[in-house]
């Protein structure tokens, strides 16, 4: 498994690094992404960045999936307890406040937990709902997504399988999350999340660490599509 995650990370120092700032209509309509953060080394031999998160969108979302993450539309901030957050528009985002929130032992991760996209759970839990205390962690969360993370993307064809079990993206995660080299430093933030998977694993992710890992078609799917964006 180790040897398809070092491959993997080698085969991707081919692609730019994005860094914020960054133009949305030089990224591609579709592809998979993959996250690194500062301070988080690979486990094959020196200091190169290792992947902290894979992810993906539906059929031409790409661009708007990584504008959610990095809330490139500050018009969001504008939200109350009758609108959702921009963490509730992005499970990256909310994983970052839970590791926050947890950290400082904060009860507020109760309310962190609901999904205020649902009108069920406006209508129940609004009064629960502390905005301004919300605004100060989505605005820590935009610092830190634009200061310490950076990420790669490779552009696939609509018709290629990405989501799902039997998609590129489970297979991606699944390497990455079964590799013994590859660990988590001490100062990671997401040992403080909430969720096993994370605090006790090295990604930013809850889904499909248990698949199976990359195969030669998809290392021939990733090749190519390297190659022709080169």
């Amino acid at each position: 498994m180790s040897e398809k995650c070092e491959w993997l990370h080698t085969q991707l120092e081919h692609r730019r690094t994005v860094k914020y700032p960054f133009s949305l209509e030089t990224l591609p309509e579709n592809g998979v992404y993959f996250f690194y953060e500062l301070g988080e080394a690979w486990g094959h031999g020196g200091d190169k960045p290792r992947i902290v998160r894979v992810g993906t969108s539906k059929d031409g979302n790409f661009q708007s999936r990584i504008a959610e993450h990095y809330l490139l539309d500050e018009t969001k901030m504008n939200f109350n307890a009758q609108r959702s957050a921009p963490h509730d528009r992005s499970i990256f985002r909310k994983n970052i406040g839970r590791a926050l929130l947890n950290k400082h032992k904060d009860n507020y991760l109760n309310v962190w937990e609901l999904d205020f996209t649902s009108h069920k759970a406006r209508e129940e839990h609004a009064s629960q709902r502390h905005i301004e205390k919300e605004k100060k962690i989505e605005s820590e969360i935009t610092q830190l997504l634009r200061n310490k993370f950076s990420f790669k993307y490779i552009e696939l064809d609509s018709r290629t399988p990405r989501m799902g079990k039997s998609g590129l993206e489970s297979a991606l995660i699944g390497t990455l999350a079964h590799c013994p080299l590859c660990k988590a430093s001490e100062d990671w933030l997401g040992k403080y999340s909430p969720k096993p998977q994370i605090c006790e694993g090295k990604l930013w992710l809850v889904q499909h660490l248990s698949a199976k890992p990359i195969t030669e078609q998809d290392k021939e799917t990733i090749q190519n599509a390297i190659r022709a964006s080169c």
